[in-house]
């Protein structure tokens, strides 16, 4: 009995091949449920999309801005068939809401809401565009949005102008102040950790969380070329972003990679520039370097695969 249950196990995760989802294993579209009884179920969702923000000039901002970066805002302008107007992207809205139509007309879209329908860029266009017909309020999206544009569809496509915050007060700069705003203000806030967007490079962004300062850093490169790039550095010490700092993993989300450094305490986002830059004189050479690893190479690419953490 037990040799057959044995297989029966290996059975339920044997058969797919590298690269897809086990029924039960958990379902990339962050939901929380097994495979089989999310999106790998009859009538289960959408097809999971593992890049929902390819294609726009910013994926790898968005990436950072929706998974590591806790208190920001960003202007997005319409395209003309939906308007033309300016609505404002912001990592998170008071209670996670998809949405909301502020008293003044304005539109907030809130970037940090998990959905589980398995295409946050199609989940983010459906809340924009049910609150373009909605009244002043909290725009709900509760039902898979089905078939229909997505966020590359809504927006004139650029470089983001990402405004990094000290924490959530942006919910009341046009609001008149109440106790339950403010209840809602002060819990958020413990949760914004310090957060600096570097401006000499892409996508990288300083924080200090307790008595620890990080580096976190999405990449738009291909996963396997992006490895093998960064165990070339590493293994010519060129992977130090400044001195004592290590890179110590890099979490994976959105079907991106985004290294991971630690930082002597007291680091601060400033000395960060220049090196990055540096840095990515560097990382880009190495991307071009297309001549076989050595054995102190792969053994280094291997290290850092197996450190790696999936977000989404």
């Amino acid at each position: 009995m037990a040799k057959r249950s044995r297989t029966k196990s290996s059975a339920s995760t044997a058969g797919s091949a590298p690269g897809e989802v086990g029924p039960r294993q958990p379902c990339p579209c962050g939901s929380g449920k097994r495979y089989k009884a999310c999106h790998g179920a009859p009538g289960g969702g959408q097809v999971f999309v593992k890049r929902p923000f390819e294609g726009l000039a910013s994926e790898c901002d968005l990436v950072a801005l929706r998974e590591l970066v806790p208190a920001a805002t960003v202007p997005l302008t319409l395209t003309e068939e939906y308007g033309g107007r300016t609505v404002k992207l912001c990592t998170l809205l008071p209670a996670a809401a998809p949405a909301m139509v502020r008293d003044s007309g304005e539109i907030w879209l809130g970037l940090q809401v998990q959905h589980g329908f398995g295409d946050p860029s199609r989940d983010l266009a459906a809340a924009l565009i049910k609150a373009l017909d909605s009244e002043a309020g909290v725009i709900g999206l509760t039902d898979p949005p089905g078939p229909g544009p997505r966020l590359q569809d809504v927006v004139v496509d650029g470089p983001l102008e990402v405004s990094v915050r000290e924490g959530f007060e942006y919910w009341v700069e046009d609001m008149e102040e109440s106790s339950e705003l403010a209840a809602a203000l002060e819990q958020a806030e413990g949760a914004a950790a310090p957060t600096a967007r570097l401006t000499e490079v892409t996508a990288a962004y300083w924080t200090r969380m307790g008595a620890k300062e990080h580096l976190r850093w999405v990449m738009p490169e291909p996963e396997d070329t992006l490895l093998t790039a960064l165990a070339r550095l590493h293994v010519r010490g060129d992977d130090v972003i400044v001195p004592d700092a290590r890179l110590v993993g890099m979490f994976r989300a959105h079907g991106l990679l985004a290294p991971v450094w630690d930082l002597p305490v007291g680091t601060g986002p400033e000395p960060l520039e220049e090196a990055a830059a540096t840095f990515k004189e560097k990382l880009d050479a190495a991307l071009a370097d297309d001549s076989d690893l050595t054995p102190e190479e792969r053994s280094a690419r291997s290290g850092l695969a197996n450190r790696q953490v999936t977000i989404r």
